[in-house]
Parts: structure tokens; C-alpha cells; sequence
């Protein structure tokens, strides 16, 4: 096995006892790098040189006296949303070009601060509005779309060219590339990690969080990650558990009762997609789960109310460089900031309002259950040249409604949220599992997601589409 297909949670037993160094990983992983990165294109910017630098550092630190954590040495790569002092931070946007961060976002210092040696900045879609990530394709098969926002970090996940990595989830920008790339992704409760030095999207939605191979290299992930940080207005001072608590020491769920929606996500779904979820429950269960059909509440309001408030508070944020480089925004972006403008303050109250409804009905929902299990998403992944979902049926549907409308109730909840991979479609494509939880339990979540990865084998397997 070579150094770059190793998990975190495989490479950090491996340095701690000698057997590899931060070094010869790096090089693992830049190897993947030169390989694929010219057809994959997961990376904005990459920082190759100061990677190695920070390699032979961690590595000196641990000869002399021990590796300071599991993350220490292990490469990772920053969604180009989160700022990296003197690195390039654009948001994969003409409007920022030539934009150098001047200081450490809180998650990017708190990666530094545990000794994750940093490759470089991993592309977004641009500002992390819209789900394609144009800029870069899935390793599963590069005639695809590696999804997004968060796309480039998937890609170089499942490349191997990173161990971990970070993303930003809005809409479903840390689940939808996970699903679509075969890698697991953690969207945490809202205000569980600091957003601070991260570009915003929206402010009411915008979620930080890990993407790794597997459930325990997320765990180890969101371990440096998560903490109350007063700079970040939506940041709450919740206990910081111990995360891989959970993760890895049990193999059966007996006692917890899991909600399946009959609704909402039943319709439209493709076939390959609904069998994995229903083999995927069909597993939880055998491992102890009870099993109870719940009917979601509201599930007509949701994707209205998701782009009611996405809409409105993107426009706000872009509403002055919208009028000094409006040109320089990609089509697709530059439409959907423009009609914000249209839209009435009224209509963003009352989508404010519809979602406090929301909430409450989730809070019921969870009366009784432990966690809800859902497809992540409801399609694979569409082809970059034709980012249409064609169902069983016969109709059409946009990518971005089609796998938004799968994400929403995470962001409109705020409640964690899991994706780990479940099987593949007939044309070898990736499928998620998704795992919501309640509030601050990202533990829960987490132990459910390594009981299941623990009995398939989903999460180890290598894309095919890279020859």
C-alpha cells in the first residue's frame, strides 16, 4: 500500500510509531498530485513548497519529541473560501484575482495549530453558489461534475492527492460532493465550528465542517476544528466532546430507533440510488437499529424557503462588487445574484419566519428517535457538459435543484448531518447515506456513520476514472 491511500486514522498510527514520516507522505500525496491534477483540477492554488517546509518541521517535532495529535503531518487541503495568510484566497472568482489572505481563517490557524501540513487552496464553485464546481471533475469519471460547492476538496479526496480536507456546506456544499465523490463529509450543528476568515454565502445557512475518507478521519478532523469562537457572530459555546469516542468501538446500534421518510425523498429518486439507501437501512438494522417510517414536516416549504433566504443574503453580500465588477462574475453566478436584487424584503421576513416552522417540526420529528436516514442525494452525478438530471419517467430537472432540494433540511435545521458512502450506481458512480441527528450530537452521528462504514466497504474502494 502506498503512503497516499491511507485514512488520517491509518497514517497517524503509522508516524507515531515510526514506520512513515510527514515527508514521505507529502510526497505520496504530491505524486497523486502530478499525476491527476492537470485532468482532475481540484486545486485553486497549490503550495507545494511550503508544504515541504512544514513537512520536514513536523517531522523534526516528532522525531524529538512525539506527534502532538493525529493530524500532525498529515496532509490537507483549505477550501478557497477559508482565508490562508499569504496564500492566494479567491473563492475561485475573477472579482478576487490577485487576492492574497492576509491572516488565517479560525479553522485554517486551528489546522496549523495541530500540525496538519497545509497543500493548498481546493476550488469551489464560485463564492460556493451553485453545485457544479466547473473548474474540476470526478475522479470517478472525469466526463462528470465532482458536485459542489465544495467540489474541488471532494475530488482531491478521492483522488488521493489529501488526507482531509474542509468545506462549507450552504445548500449542501460539504454532503453533495462527498456523495458524488465517494467520501464521507460532516455538515456539523450550526455554529459548532467558526466561520470566521470564511466567505460568506449566507449568513443564516452557512455551515463549516470536515470531508475525509472515512467516518473516523472526520471525527479527527472536526476534534482541531470545532470550538466557540466570539468572532463568528453565529458561533455557540456548546461543550467540545471528544469526537472519536463513538467511532470504531461498537458494532451494533441496539436501542436507537431511526426515522426513514416516506415522503420527500421517495419521489423522484433513480432506482440504483433508492435500492443502496434501502440495503443501506436494511444494514443499520441488521446491526440492532429499530426501524419507524416518519412523514417529514413542511417538506413543500423547504427548497422555497432555502432560496427565499439564500437568495436575499447572497445578493447582500455581493451587493457592491456585483456593481464594480459585475462582468466579472461566471454566468450562472452572476443570474442569480441579479435576481436577488428582484427580490422583496417581505418575502425574505416571511421565509425567516417559515422557518422557525421548520425547525419546530423537526424538533417534533425527533420525538422518539435517535437520528433520520435519508439518500444524500436522490441522483448521481450528472455529466459537466449536460448538468441535467433525466428521471425514470421522462422529465428533466436542474443538478442544483435536484441535489439542493436533498441537502436543505440540514441548513434550514441547522441539525448534523452525515454522508458516507453507500454503493454505486450501474455506471459505477457513488452514492451517499445520509445520517441527521440532533442538536450538538455529532457523536451520535458519527458512531452511526462507522457502524455502517465498519460492514461495507464502500468507503475503501479507489475511483476508476482516472486509468
Amino acid at each position: 500500500m502506498e503512503p497516499y491511500e491511507l485514512t488520517i486514522t491509518q497514517a497517524s498510527v503509522a508516524i507515531a510509531a515510526g514506520e512513515l514520516s510527514p515527508v514521505e507522505l507529502l510526497d505520496s500525496a504530491i505524486g497523486q498530485i502530478e499525476r491527476y491534477e492537470d485532468r482532475v483540477g481540484a486545486f485553486a492554488t497549490l503550495t507545494l513548497d511550503a508544504a515541504r517546509e512544514a513537512a520536514q518541521r513536523t517531522e523534526a517535532q516528532i522525531h524529538a519529541s512525539g506527534p502532538a495529535g493525529p493530524l500532525h503531518g498529515i496532509p490537507v487541503g483549505i477550501k478557497d473560501l477559508y482565508d490562508t495568510a499569504g496564500v492566494a484566497s479567491t473563492s475561485s472568482s475573477r472579482t478576487r484575482a490577485g487576492r492574497v489572505a492576509t491572516e488565517d481563517s479560525a479553522v485554517t490557524a486551528r489546522l496549523r495549530a495541530v500540525g496538519a501540513v497545509l497543500v493548498g487552496q481546493t476550488h469551489t464553485h464560485e463564492y460556493a453558489y451553485g453545485v457544479i464546481t466547473p473548474t474540476t471533475r470526478n475522479p470517478w469519471d472525469l466526463d462528470r461534475i465532482p458536485g459542489g460547492s465544495s467540489g474541488g476538496s471532494g475530488a482531491a479526496l478521492a483522488a488521493r492527492m489529501v488526507l482531509g480536507a474542509t468545506g462549507t456546506d450552504t445548500g449542501g456544499s460539504i454532503r453533495i460532493p462527498s456523495a458524488l465523490n465517494g467520501t464521507t463529509g460532516l455538515k456539523p450543528t450550526y455554529g459548532r465550528v467558526s466561520r470566521y476568515g470564511i466567505t460568506s454565502l449566507c449568513w443564516a445557512l452557512d455551515h463549516a465542517g470536515p470531508m475525509a475518507r472515512t467516518v473516523s478521519d472526520v471525527a479527527l478532523l472536526l476534534q482541531a476544528m470545532a470550538g466557540y469562537d466570539p468572532r463568528d457572530p453565529g458561533s455557540v459555546d456548546e461543550p467540545v466532546p471528544d469526537y472519536a469516542a463513538g467511532v470504531g468501538r461498537d458494532a451494533r446500534l441496539d436501542g436507537l430507533t431511526f426515522g426513514v421518510p416516506t415522503n420527500y425523498y421517495t419521489e423522484p429518486i433513480e432506482p440504483d440510488v433508492e435500492a443502496a439507501f434501502r440495503a443501506a437501512v436494511a444494514t443499520l438494522q441488521d446491526a440492532g437499529a429499530s426501524i419507524h417510517e416518519v412523514e417529514l414536516p413542511l417538506a413543500q416549504t423547504y427548497m422555497p424557503i432555502e432560496y427565499g433566504i439564500l437568495v436575499a443574503e447572497a445578493t447582500a453580500y455581493h451587493q457592491g462588487t456585483l456593481r464594480d465588477k459585475g462582468e466579472l462574475y461566471e454566468a450562472d453566478v452572476r443570474v442569480l445574484l441579479e435576481a436577488g436584487e428582484l427580490m422583496f424584503a417581505s418575502d425574505y421576513i416571511r421565509a425567516l419566519r417559515a422557518r422557525q416552522l421548520v425547525k419546530r417540526g423537526w424538533q417534533e420529528l425527533f420525538d422518539g428517535l435517535d437520528a433520520v436516514l435519508a439518500p444524500t442525494l436522490c441522483a448521481t452525478a450528472v455529466r459537466a457538459d449536460d448538468p441535467v438530471v433525466r428521471w425514470p419517467d421522462g422529465t428533466e430537472e436542474s443538478a442544483i435543484d435536484v441535489y439542493v432540494k436533498a441537502s436543505a433540511p440540514g441548513n434550514l435545521t441547522g441539525l448534523p448531518s452525515l454522508s458516507v458512502p453507500c454503493g454505486f450506481d450501474s455506471q459505477g458512480l457513488p452514492i451517499g447515506l445520509q445520517i441527521f441527528g440532533r442538536p450538538f450530537d455529532e457523536v451520535g452521528v458519527l458512531r452511526i456513520g462507522s457502524v455502517f462504514e465498519a460492514a461495507t466497504d464502500f468507503a475503501n474502494r479507489m475511483p476508476t476514472g482516472l486509468g
